[in-house]
């Protein structure tokens, strides 16, 4: 696959597209009682956020339904003692299916671009009753609480009006059209009012606190409250309710003061306030920092940030979060991303298409890179894991000194079994030496997620899921990533000086791929046996990857086929498609001894999987010849003799 380049300049967002939120970046800003108010919009609908001045560990943060500037109180000591405050104007939808989608993209959009918690406390104020409940019953592992004020619980008692209730005309009205009611009788058969199928978040023991006032003749508690609360309390929810019989009593009981705001603040922060949050700083490695990135963002108000890894890198998640990140944290700043993630590939792949995916668009100044999860997978010797990994970083900073690279080590079922059975995994000890021996930040993300699930914070079979995350753990990984970057920016020492051409130390081994690159094996003149097909693609049916797919690759399939490709480097190998007719093929160095290597892996039954060989390694730096032919044998699975090559790589001298 080729490296995807993505210009983007200020204006521009980079959402998970599972998301879909719309979110527009024209953002705004207000006072509101000494913090900032953030006024942008989801779609067409307004919203807003108050940012506290510091949040507290893992971002709690309650969610408005309805009347933001309603009794604030509350709102108040919870954004001065570290909370976020959210609202979105959905105030004619009546909590509707309509208000529901608008609020999952409005929950998505402010977990992914301010790492909000993923559980929320809801504040459901009269009519916004339907909305926090409605919401809460759909999404009971997302909510940590339910604070509600003379809430409307059954939309029958207001606006209906078919109780003991005064009800509203009007509102009636446009509840039927938001819900899509053709009749009163079809709305007054609808069974899922809050105050309906309760037992998912009983289930949850979601507390809920409801103040009312027990004078209401606009959403009787008769009808609203005490319907609700008897019911979740009889399928073992828990439920408190308060009376506020103190001061004026208006708008016909509906209106009363809150009498203790500190309560509502106290619970809410009892039950939002995460209280099993590991700090991500224990998972991260500063060394060096990140001096010379955060310069160059702020002096040249350009930037170029490459990510290299596997599929992990390649999906949509937590990469799109960092360049949007930094998109934020640096907006005068034009950024060039690319994203040069292919599936499978690992470290040694990464150190030989580096110049083509990356280096080819010109130095960079910050480099992400992966490749914990595929060394181990694909079976690379500790050897040839340090060789790459050395590789990498050694060839982007001979391209720039100056330029700043992290190391990533993402989570697989392995790692974790390691973890829990008192063991590094060997990959993260091998790349860890480079990143010490290059003084670079490194983030153990293995580590961190394996510590999280065992302390109870989430778990893998229902939340993270995979080694290729879910949007949870995409937000997991973006969160650590992201707190890596403030902590390495909020360094005041960074903003003096001027860039530092890092010195390479001597490298920790000599044969490192520090200079790979590839050669389309299309441009070697054509040995008998062997054919060009400009366009391959399978014909068995099963997959393939992006850049071995519908491109020009070097084709042989029968036994006895002979090629000669000359080189001059270090190291050398084949980048090929080993599908299900993979064969078997023998090789030499400079009519060295014949040794032979099976293409068939196994994966080689469902995927034609792009894979590289390293054939000959420690080789002195001059002229060599690699010969090739493919075997009599094959491997008793493949159906096949086939060699199909799309590159050969070499390790410069």
């Amino acid at each position: 696959m080729k490296a995807i380049t993505i210009r983007v300049y200020l204006g521009v967002l980079f959402l998970f597209s599972f998301f879909n939120s719309h979110a527009q970046e024209n953002i705004s800003s207000s006072d509101w009682k000494g913090f900032q108010q953030l006024h942008f919009s989801i779609g067409q609908t307004e919203a807003t956020l108050v940012v506290p001045k510091k949040a507290l560990p893992g971002h709690p943060w309650m969610w408005r339904a309805r009347f933001p500037n309603w009794h604030t109180e509350a709102d108040s000591l919870l954004v001065s003692e570290g909370f976020h405050v959210a609202f979105i104007n959905t105030n004619d939808l009546y909590g509707s299916p309509k208000a529901m989608e608008i609020w999952d993209k409005f929950y998505a959009y402010l977990l992914q671009n301010y790492q909000l918690n993923e559980r929320v406390a809801l504040n459901g104020v009269s009519r916004g009753g339907l909305f926090v409940y409605n919401w809460a019953k759909q999404h009971p592992d997302k909510v940590s609480c339910i604070y509600a004020e003379a809430p409307v619980c059954d939309f029958k008692s207001w606006p209906g009006g078919f109780g003991v209730g005064k009800g509203s005309e009007g509102d009636w009205a446009k509840l039927k059209l938001a819900y899509g009611f053709a009749s009163d009788e079809e709305a007054k058969a609808y069974r899922n009012n809050p105050i309906d199928g309760l037992e998912a978040l009983a289930a949850a023991k979601i507390p809920v606190l409801h103040m009312i006032g027990l004078e209401d003749q606009h959403v009787p508690a008769s009808e609203n409250t005490f319907t609700l609360v008897d019911r979740y309390v009889k399928l073992g929810g828990i439920a408190t309710i308060v009376p506020c019989t103190q001061g004026e009593q208006s708008l016909d009981g509906h209106h009363f003061p809150i009498e203790t705001p500190r309560l509502v603040a106290d619970f809410i922060k009892y039950y939002a306030t995460p209280k099993t949050t590991l700090d991500p700083s224990n998972y991260h490695a500063m060394r060096g920092g990140l001096p010379n990135a955060q310069r160059t963002f702020e002096r040249e108000k350009k930037g170029r940030v490459a990510f290299l890894g596997g599929s992990i890198t390649y999906n949509s998640g937590w990469r799109d979060s960092v360049c949007l990140y930094l998109q934020k944290r640096f907006p005068e700043t034009t950024f060039e991303f690319i994203a040069a993630g292919i599936p499978s590939m690992g470290s040694t792949p990464g150190a030989f298409r580096l110049e083509r995916d990356i280096l080819s668009k010109g130095p960079i100044d910050l480099l992400f890179e992966e490749a914990a999860v595929n060394d181990q997978t694909n079976g690379r010797t500790d050897q040839e894991q340090i060789r790459g990994m050395e590789g990498i970083v050694r060839h982007v900073k001979k391209a720039n000194p100056a330029a700043e690279v992290v190391l990533m080590h993402f989570v697989d079922p392995d790692k974790m079994k390691d973890y829990n059975e008192g063991r590094v995994p060997a990959v993260i000890q091998n790349h860890e030496k480079v990143a010490i021996h290059y003084n670079l930040p490194s983030i153990n993300l293995a580590k961190e997620v394996t510590d999280r699930i065992n302390q109870g914070e989430f778990t893998w079979k229902n939340d993270f899921k995979d080694l290729h995350p879910s949007p949870f753990g995409q937000g997991v990984y973006a969160r650590s990533i992201i707190h890596l970057l403030e902590t390495a920016f909020s360094n005041s020492g960074n903003r003096g000086g001027q860039l530092v051409n890092y010195p390479l130390p001597a490298p920790l081994d000599p044969q490192s791929y520090d200079s790979g690159y590839l050669i389309a094996a299309t441009t070697i003149n054509l040995p008998k046996g062997w054919r060009i097909d400009p366009a391959w693609k399978p014909q068995d049916q099963t997959g393939t990857r992006a850049n071995y797919v519908n491109v020009p690759m070097l084709i042989s399939e029968k036994a006895g086929s002979k090629l000669s490709f000359d080189f001059q480097g270090k190291a050398v190998g084949i980048a090929v498609a080993a599908g299900q007719d993979a064969g078997t093929i023998e090789y030499r160095i400079d009519k060295g001894p014949w040794q032979t290597q099976n293409l068939f892996t196994q994966w080689s039954a469902q995927l034609h999987l792009p894979w590289y060989y390293t054939l000959a390694t420690d080789l002195t730096p001059q002229q060599h010849r690699l010969q090739i032919r493919i075997a009599e044998g094959k491997d008793e699975r493949s159906k096949g003799h086939a060699c199909r090559i799309r590159y050969f790589f070499v390790n410069r001298p």
